[in-house]
């Protein structure tokens, strides 16, 4: 990967499973991954003097929706 490939959120890699109920479901080593992966992106961006904040909590913000968009597609699966 270079600086030039685009960034594909780690949330598309977490294994989501459709519950009895229909709702999705992240297992408990996916989010223990997901935390442990944002932790780990905490830990670099506080290393950075360069980093900015805002910018931090955007890719936040772009995991969460990436996971989000994958949590709606699978209920609508279920459907």
């Amino acid at each position: 990967m270079t600086d030039d490939d685009p960034v594909r959120p780690l949330a598309l890699r977490l294994p989501i499973v459709t519950g009895t109920d229909g709702q999705p479901y992240l297992g408990c080593g996916a989010v223990v991954a997901l935390l442990r992966a944002i932790a780990e992106s905490c830990r670099t961006l506080a290393d950075d003097p360069d980093c900015d904040l805002d910018s931090a909590a955007a890719a936040f913000d772009y995991e969460a929706d990436a996971l989000e968009c994958r949590a709606i597609e699978y209920t609508r699966r279920s459907g």
